[in-house]
């Protein structure tokens, strides 16, 4: 299995489909997601994204349908060219795919010793071999700190300077032993996810990139489309939930003159919704995973 797509019915039932709408899945990956969208049209269209060149071969033959190989953040152009500017609903599976984690030379999973990459798309040049190597002290700092959310992430960072200092950190394998000292042994899988939780953002730029995505999803649906947003770590939930309320990523609501609030949209989940116990057990993937239901006014 390419990728089990999670909270499927809550995302399809999310959506709200109109059988005649468009409809954008901005994460393709193994077409879970978009092949349920599929079933719900009748004379309606769907785009996907996905700048995974492996993500190609799980495309659906269907003239309703389009796969993009882009990044989502370029959604708003690729939306043009198809004459979509406006749209029905977009559907966000943030994060990294189960196939992506599970082929050992892309580098985004602790269980395998392989090249440290995390690209997502493999034609970028920066890696995270890169990072660890030439970041200076403070910008190893920032994205441990603030991506991993690692308190005593100094250590961290010290003793990747000093490792090195001798030979330069290309697998996974290397980067582990290198860090092993700032962690105790029964805690090495939550600090390690942190870790390389942090490269992975930083080498995809995923922060950035989500701030498009979400205030090009404001422009581009029609009012009454439906954003369905699914995350994985607090970083991105939080982004979510404040551009949902406030359409701003700091939470702060804005007044115009008239003192009425500046909102896009409506939320229609007052509190994520989460998997249940039965899903997290068949898809482990599914144990983080916050899903955000949204209405552009």
């Amino acid at each position: 299995m390419y990728h089990n797509p999670v909270l499927l019915n809550e995302c399809i039932s999310g959506l709200n489909i109109n059988p005649e709408g468009i409809y954008v899945d901005v994460t393709f990956g193994g077409g879970g997601h978009s092949r349920e969208i599929i079933k719900h049209l009748t004379t309606g269209k769907l785009i996907a994204f996905d700048q995974d060149i492996d993500a190609l071969n799980n495309s659906i033959n269907d003239e309703r349908f389009v796969l993009v190989n882009h990044n989502f953040k370029f959604l708003k152009n690729f939306l043009k060219l198809h004459n979509a500017s406006k749209v029905n609903g977009i559907l966000a599976d943030l994060g990294v795919s189960s196939h992506q984690f599970d082929v050992p030379e892309r580098g985004f999973s602790t269980r395998f010793d392989s090249a440290l990459d995390m690209r997502m798309n493999q034609n970028q040049t920066l890696s995270a071999a890169d990072i660890v190597n030439n970041y200076d002290e403070e910008e190893l700092g920032k994205i441990l700190k603030e991506y991993g959310e690692i308190k005593n992430y100094r250590c961290f960072v010290k003793a990747i300077l000093e490792t090195r200092e001798t030979k330069q950190i290309e697998s996974t394998s290397h980067l582990i032993e290198s860090i092993k000292k700032c962690y105790p042994q029964h805690k090495k899988n939550k600090f390690l996810a942190q870790v390389f939780q942090a490269l992975r953002i930083e080498v995809n730029d995923e922060m950035k990139v989500l701030k498009l995505l979400l205030q090009q999803c404001e422009e581009s649906l029609v009012s009454g489309g439906r954003l369905v947003v699914m995350s994985y770590h607090s970083l991105e939930d939080r982004l979510v939930k404040n551009f949902i309320k406030s359409a701003n990523f700091e939470g702060k609501i804005e007044k115009d003159f008239y003192g009425n609030p500046i909102v896009q949209f409506k939320s229609i989940t007052r509190k994520p919704i989460v998997p249940d116990e039965e899903e997290i057990e068949s898809n482990n993937r599914a144990r983080s995973a916050k899903l955000r239901i949204a209405e552009k006014l």
